[in-house]
């Protein structure tokens, strides 16, 4: 009797060893014969029937799907040209309902699919052209597919980027809505499905190229261009060699003096030469004043402390007010000297000339304090 409990567990188990190693070879060669649905899944779905409450479709050895509902009324444009016997993607919502059938998803499936083909789009790095459908302060909107994706100021090309000086963000905006309707190549940079993030850019189209066209500039150079934009924080320059190049210009880098806007040292369209004192991210950044003399070397030779000298009233601010004095120089008189902001305003007009006293200069800080002469 011990025998035969023996040799029968031993058979059990060799047969299940045997039936483990078929299914695992079938699973092997053959995994669309042991394949298992879950939710989320994409499916074909063939078009069984048609009711005013639910759609039917041949999910093949998986039995039968359905939508109902609120997918049924989401689904309604896609089920419209759809004949009995038409294959369509579906997405698995539910394995398994009340009445047994397979509860799916049109609408979202197509989503689901097209999120996938967009990830292999980026993944491929290729172009698509784009649709601009709306703008905000911060970029521009487009729709890919029925999917919203977003297309921030930053990475709008070039010589799409809006112009504006001051940061005035209602001017910004002005500046977008004219991309409203029209199309645009670009590249997706970022995409998240989870978060229906989908981030794309239209400088990034010719990022490669301009990479090459950089690695033939060096710090140091002095370049020829235009000046084809300004803003509240520097002027944008074409390379006249290159017009696919365009460097900044900071405001601090126009000149050596303070300047309230790029404006006053530079024009649109004006030819000028500037040198590059920095390539970074692809980004070249160019400086005037680097090719102007400094008016602080030897200053103490130009002026003295206790000279008198005639000056221009330049700007106030909660300190004093600037002066342009000859020789490039400016210098501060202190709102101390007059007692209150209200004061200096009334002895002190902007634009007009006055004399002064030079109380100190500090060559290092680059500072000329002044007083007005009595």
């Amino acid at each position: 009797m011990t025998i035969c409990v023996l040799l029968f567990t031993i058979l059990k188990t060799l047969f299940l060893f045997k039936m483990i190693s078929i299914i695992s070879q079938l699973i092997k060669n053959e995994p669309e014969l042991v394949s298992f649905l879950k939710e989320g899944d994409l499916t074909e779905a063939v078009l069984l029937k048609k009711t005013p409450r639910a759609v039917y479709f041949d999910l093949n050895k998986f039995g039968t799907g359905l939508i109902y509902g609120a997918e049924l009324m989401n689904a309604r444009g896609i089920l419209k040209d759809l004949k009995i016997g038409d294959s369509i993607p579906a997405k698995i919502v539910s394995i398994d309902n009340e009445e047994g059938f397979v509860e799916l998803s049109l609408t979202g499936a197509q989503k689901q699919k097209n999120w996938r083909e967009l990830k292999e789009i980026k993944e491929k790095d290729e172009t698509l052209t784009v649709k601009i459908i709306g703008a905000n302060s911060g970029g521009l909107v487009a729709n890919i597919d029925s999917i919203k994706a977003f297309l921030p100021v930053s990475q709008l090309a070039p010589e799409n980027y809006p112009r504006v000086e001051s940061g005035d963000k209602n001017k910004i905006l002005e500046e977008l809505k004219k991309f409203v309707g029209k199309e645009i190549e670009v590249k997706i940079i970022d995409l998240n499905s989870r978060n229906n993030k989908l981030i794309i850019s239209e400088k990034g189209v010719n990022e490669e190229n301009i990479k090459e066209l950089i690695n033939k500039y060096n710090v140091g150079d002095v370049i020829e261009g235009v000046v084809s934009g300004i803003a509240d924080f520097g002027a944008f320059i074409k390379f006249n060699d290159n017009l696919a190049i365009e460097g900044l210009i900071h405001i601090a880098e126009l000149d050596h003096r303070l300047i309230d806007s790029p404006n006053e040292v530079v024009k649109v369209n004006e030819q000028i030469k500037a040198k590059i004192i920095e390539i970074k991210d692809d980004k070249i950044f160019l400086s005037l004043k680097a090719l102007k003399d400094s008016p602080w070397e030897n200053v103490e030779e130009k002026i003295k402390q206790g000279q008198e000298i005639s000056g221009t009233v330049y700007k106030f601010n909660p300190f004093g007010a600037y002066i342009d004095l000859k020789e490039g120089f400016q210098g501060l008189i202190h709102v101390t000297e007059f007692g209150s902001i209200e004061e200096m305003e009334k002895k002190l007009e902007i634009g007009k000339e006055y004399d002064f006293i030079i109380d100190s200069i500090k060559p290092e800080e680059k500072r000329i304090t002044l007083k007005l002469k009595k």
